[in-house]
C-alpha cells in the first residue's frame, strides 16, 4: 500500500519502506480518537490512550502525542461496512488520514478496521478505543514482510 491509497479499496500487503520503523495508529472517530504505539522490529503495539476532542482541537492533541512519541509514520483505521462497501465513516476516515498527511508530512497508511472496537471490548478493554486502535497497528505489523 502506497502512502494513502486510492479510495476504492484498502490494500491488505502495504509496501512500507524499510527505514520505517515505529508507527502511531489512529482509530478515527467523531468526538474520540484511539492510539497506540509499535514497532516493525517488535511487530508488536500498545495501547496508549484516548483523544477526545473534536476538529482543530483533534489535531492539536495527535501533535502533542506525535511530538512524544515521534512515529515514523501513522496508521489509520477505515470503517467499512460487513460487505467490504464504504460509506459515511469511511469517507471521513481518509479524509482525517489525508488531514494527517497534510498537517504533519508524515506517511500515512490505510487499516480495514471492520470489528476492531468490537474485539477490544470482547477481549474486556477498559478504554476501547485505544485498544482498537492498538488492534488495527497489530493488523498492519503482521502485514509488513
Amino acid at each position: 500500500m502506497s502512502t494513502l491509497p486510492d479510495s476504492s479499496s484498502v490494500n491488505p500487503q502495504p509496501v512500507v519502506p524499510a527505514h520505517l520503523q515505529t508507527f502511531m495508529a489512529l482509530d478515527f472517530g467523531l468526538k474520540r480518537t484511539g492510539f497506540a504505539v509499535g514497532n516493525r522490529l517488535m511487530r508488536t503495539a500498545q495501547p496508549q490512550g484516548t483523544i477526545i476532542a473534536e476538529g482543530k482541537a483533534r489535531f492539536d492533541k495527535v501533535a502533542l502525542q506525535l511530538k512524544t512519541w515521534q512515529p515514523d509514520a501513522l496508521v489509520v483505521g477505515v470503517p467499512f461496512h460487513p460487505d467490504g462497501a464504504a460509506h459515511e465513516n469511511t469517507v471521513r476516515a481518509r479524509r482525517f488520514a489525508r488531514q494527517l498527511h497534510g498537517r504533519f508530512n508524515l506517511p500515512v497508511f490505510e487499516v480495514d478496521e471492520r470489528y476492531t472496537t468490537t474485539e477490544a471490548r470482547s477481549q474486556g478493554a477498559v478504554d476501547a478505543d485505544a485498544a482498537a486502535a492498538c488492534i488495527i497497528l497489530e493488523q498492519f505489523l503482521r502485514s509488513l514482510p
